[in-house]
């Protein structure tokens, strides 16, 4: 189970099949294994060794790929970090981390040298970038690597409870914590993925989220371990996704709702340009069903939905079942378990919400260094994920909210997500967040913010009265709704709700 090993394995099997495409760069799986071996050489040259952590802030790239497996193929531990993140963030990662090797590009150097002098557990031969500028303290990159063999690594032992990487949280809530995936782990994203979405080493998968956010293993995983192909794109952007689509005969897709948007908003989104799909799969975030709606009229029999946790709980729900449970986030994966508990860790009945735990093969055996942290988050081998949910008499899971956007008002439970499926069937709503905010009589009172599909084809005023004619209930009613040309996101694409929140309850009664 060393997952650098894959890519040995189809240079030697399938080694003009092609591996990865990044722009104007295609490489073969033996041409791409030579390039990592060159990595992983020119890394054990530095004195790289097995346990050590090589720390990534790069975004996504040829170099970052290579990264991912050149490390792993020396049982060294990868981790990625955000380029999103301020010096200040970064440090703390890399001292949280135990970084012993920085690799970055020139872009990042500046920020680089605000945090280096207090960096003292890293050497100066250490600091790696790509595309190096000629400054003596930083060494180049692509030089290390044309210098060393292409070569197997020599003498290198991985055990599949060695850890591979260690992925820090988004940080939406409190201080990020370091998830640690061990070889053992990413083997099971392998092979469960790859039977989940009906994978074939003739699929071709396309990303363009940051491959430094977990969910890009989801689909990275499987296609690796396949011999499959994947295209990797600079970043999201909605035309030239669906051109690439069409001109690479693209098979499986992974995107988040936001994403999903924006393709269908897309004046270049047609059926026939992306005919050549047999998977549309979303994470990170609920879909709404009048976008699952949408995407299934134009595209029938390709929608998947994933719920996960970075920390190692995965349902997915079929493609196949979609027709019969569309609300639903589908059933555990093979060798995972479920379970719906209260407050006092006891499963509730069907039907009845609770929070929603799971284990198996996915599950990390920790946070990095944080035992407390681990205590709380896994308790008697069972993941508790912090999200509300429940299950019908088929065992099929259904999201209800996160813990912590969950609105109190007047003692009554209220659920952001049961008012956003209302707010975004009105047809001048392209996306919409829905938050408390404070109230004196309630204590919380629901508020939306909204982004539409065209500014000004609404009023605040004439929105609101919209909604509240149509939720369920009064406690559902929204207070006042503020228009926003986006929304803040995490490097996932997640919608951070906390945020708009926070500058509300600072800011109450003025605009975000």
């Amino acid at each position: 189970m060393d997952i650098g090993s894959l890519f040995s394995r189809h240079a030697r099997y399938r080694p003009d099949h092609l591996a990865i495409v990044f722009e104007d760069q295609r490489l073969t799986y033996q041409e791409l294994n030579q390039s990592i071996n060159r990595l992983a050489n020119a890394l054990l040259d530095l004195g790289v060794r097995k346990g050590d952590k090589v720390a990534t802030i790069l975004p996504n790239s040829l170099e970052l790929y290579e990264t991912y497996w050149a490390v792993g193929k020396i049982g060294a531990v990868v981790v990625p970090m955000s380029t999103l993140l301020r010096a200040q963030a970064l440090k703390n990662l890399l001292q949280d981390s135990d970084s012993v090797v920085v690799i970055s590009n020139d872009s990042f150097r500046s920020t680089l040298d605000a945090i280096r002098p207090e960096l003292t557990n890293i050497a100066n031969d250490r600091w790696l970038l790509i595309d190096h500028q000629g400054d003596d303290r930083y060494q180049d990159y692509h030089a290390l690597k044309k210098a060393a063999g292409d070569h197997e690594p020599p003498g290198i032992q991985v055990d599949p409870k060695d850890p591979f990487n260690i992925m820090y949280s988004s940080g939406t809530t409190g201080a990020p914590k370091g998830i640690v995936h061990t070889h053992r782990i990413r083997a099971s994203y392998c092979t469960s993925f790859a039977a989940a979405y009906r994978m074939q080493p003739e699929s071709v998968t396309l990303h363009a989220g940051a491959i430094v956010f977990n969910g890009c293993f989801v689909d990275l995983m499987p296609t690796v371990f396949l011999g499959a192909t994947y295209i990797l794109l600079p970043a999201f952007d909605p035309e030239s996704y669906i051109e690439t689509i069409a001109r690479e005969k693209v098979t499986h897709v992974i995107l988040v709702p936001s994403q999903i948007i924006a393709l269908l908003n897309s004046p270049r989104f047609s059926a026939k340009k992306l005919a050549s799909l047999e998977m549309i799969l979303t994470l990170g975030a609920p879909l709404h069903m009048e976008h699952k709606e949408a995407l299934n009229m134009y595209l029938p029999g390709r929608f998947y939905e994933l719920y996960g946790l970075t920390e190692g709980f995965i349902t997915v729900l079929d493609k196949n079942d979609y027709h019969r449970k569309p609300q639903s986030v589908g059933v555990p994966l093979p060798f995972s378990e479920m379970r719906i508990m209260d407050t006092n860790c006891q499963e509730v009945p069907t039907g009845e919400v609770g929070e929603i735990c799971g284990k198996g093969p996915h599950l990390m055996p920790g946070y990095y260094k944080r035992p407390d942290l681990t205590e709380k988050a896994v308790i008697d081998g069972w993941l508790h994920s912090g999200d509300m949910g429940y299950v019908d008499e088929d065992g099929f899971l259904y999201l209800v909210d996160r813990k912590k956007d969950l609105i109190i008002s007047g003692g009554v439970n209220v659920y952001p997500r049961d008012i956003e499926e209302i707010i975004v069937q009105h047809p001048d709503v392209q996306e919409v967040a829905v938050f408390g905010i404070p109230h004196e009589k309630w204590g919380e009172t629901p508020m939306a913010a909204v982004i539409l599909n065209q500014p000004g084809a609404i009023s605040e005023s004439d929105l609101v009265a919209w909604v509240n004619d149509r939720v369920e209930a009064k406690f559902q009613r929204i207070a006042t709704v503020a228009f926003m040309d986006d929304f803040p996101r995490n490097v996932a694409g997640k919608t951070l709700k906390r945020e708009m929140r926070d500058a509300y309850w600072k800011k109450t009664g003025q605009k975000l």
